[in-house]
Order: C-alpha cells, then structure tokens, then sequence
C-alpha cells in the first residue's frame, strides 16, 4: 500500500497544487483583486477540512458494519475509486487544456461582482474535489492491498508532499521547456493503471464474497515476473498485473480497457469535430 499512496498523493497534491497555483496567480497579477487573497485561502482550507470531515465519516461508516458488510463496502469503494480515477483521467483529457482559463473566468466574473463568497466557493470546491477523490482512491487502494502500518501510511504521505512540492516546482522552472501536458500525460496513464489494479482487485471482492466463481488459471508467468514476491507485488498493486490471471481475471482486464478505449475515442472524436468546425459557425466562448 506503501507505493499506491505515495503515487495517488503525489499526484493529486499536484493538481491541488497547480489549482491553488492559477487562483493565487491571477489574483497577484491583478492589483485591485489582491484583498480577495484571503477568502481564496480560507476556501482553501474550508476544502481540506471537507475532505477530512469526508474520510472520517466513511471510515466511521465502514468500522460500524459487520465483517460481511465490511466486505461489501471494500468491493463497492475499490469499484468506486476505479471508475473515479477513469471519470478524472478523462474529464482531464478534456477539459485541462481549459483548466486555466476556465479558473480564471471564474475568479474575474467574481472579482467583478464584488463576491467574495464566490471566490471562497471556487477555492474550496477546486480543492474539496481533489482531496475526496484522495480519500476515496487511498479506501480502495487500502482495501485492494496488503494492510500497512501507520508509520508506513505517514512516511507515504509525507513523501508524497515533498515530491509533490518538488515536481510542482521543477515544473514551473521548466515550463518553458516542458509542457505541463507532458507530465500529466504520463500520470494519466499511470493512474489508468492503478485504476485497472482496483477494477481486478473488485472482481476479485466479488469472488471471495460468494458473487463470481471461482475459475481455471489460464496461464503462469511466474518465471517472468512472479506477484508474490517483493516487485512483483507492486507491479501487481499498481497495475493489475496477475502472474496466474483466470477467466475472471482477464476478463476484468478486457472490460476496463474496452471502457477505457470507448471513452478516449468518444473524447477523440469530439475534439476532432470541434477543431474542424468552421470558426464562423462555433458557439461564442462564454468563459
């Protein structure tokens, strides 16, 4: 569980980090929005505070049930923080060439109007949604994985700010050389990977509770690259890797990235069609 926490914190303190980022940016380049500064810091924290307040609720809800509603939960959450992760990837895909300008727009229309409710609203709910799919992945990643102590957990997350710090900081010195869309290329797939290894992990919930049967192994790659040692059980934590996959198995391999092969495609096609729409007949931005 160690390495999936580290990941999924890394990355989403990241997209916290660039959100807080553009907000407090826009609002420094404009010198008569500055005294907005606060209600977009206190909207910060008013976000932490729902995710925190989001966490210890489902884990209250989660300790209360018996031991086979707890098994239940486990295999709804990893379900849940899977079809998140591909729910995020793709609206990233998306909209995230517009993210800036979207977060912008929004803050000038507040500024504007004189609300500083609005730009409170904006900040917590950007950061809000960061931290509950941080919450909801880490309950299926720690339902998907071998438990690990809370010296290991703490190290994690701890590790995980300073990357995230780090990378976010590597990445505004080289933007100009490297686009951000690179390295969020490059975790989209990634997290598309952890996704899959939560999709396998709940068919797997689904079998030990009684819901699918049990089936053949198909096939051993154990000689290659065994899931039961120390990097192998990793690869298989982050990936979905199974080194004796059944017919259960692999058919939770080919539903995921079917679904996930239908969904860029959709966005694909949209994207092409937007970029050969004549401009004259485009709909007039409203942000």
């Amino acid at each position: 569980m160690f390495y999936q926490t580290l990941f999924i914190v890394w990355r989403e303190s990241i997209e916290a980090l660039l959100i807080i980022g553009i907000l407090q940016s826009w609002l420094s380049n404009n010198a008569d929005q500055r005294g907005l500064s606060r209600p977009l810091w206190f909207g910060v924290l008013a976000g932490l505070f729902a995710a925190m307040l989001m966490a210890g609720i489902l884990l209250q809800f989660s300790a209360s049930l018996p031991p086979e509603g707890q098994d239940y939960f486990q295999a709804g959450m990893v379900f849940t923080a899977s079809a998140l992760i591909v729910h995020m990837v793709m609206w990233m895909r998306r909209e995230g060439a517009n993210l800036k300008s979207v977060m912008q727009s929004g803050l000038s229309t507040s500024a504007q109007n004189g609300k500083m409710l609005a730009v409170f609203s904006i900040a917590a709910i950007a950061v809000a949604r960061e931290g509950a799919e941080t919450v909801i992945f880490l309950i299926g990643v720690s339902a998907a994985s071998t438990p690990s102590t809370v010296i290991e957990i703490g190290l994690a997350f701890v590790s995980a700010l300073a990357l995230a710090a780090l990378t976010y900081g590597a990445l505004q010195f080289a933007r100009h050389h490297m686009p951000w869309r690179w390295f969020f290329a490059i975790t989209e797939y990634m997290l598309l990977l952890l996704g899959c290894a939560m999709f396998v992990k709940g068919f797997e919930y689904l079998i030990s509770i009684g819901i699918l049967p049990y089936t053949d192994v198909l096939w051993d790659s154990a000689w290659l690259l065994d899931d039961f040692t120390r990097f192998g059980s990793i690869v298989a934590g982050l990936t979905g890797y199974r080194s004796a996959p059944d017919v259960i198995t692999t058919s939770s391999w080919a539903i995921y990235w079917a679904v996930v092969a239908l969904l860029m495609s959709l966005i694909g096609r949209k994207r092409l069609t937007k970029s050969n729409t004549p401009k004259q007949n485009r709909p007039v931005s409203q942000g």
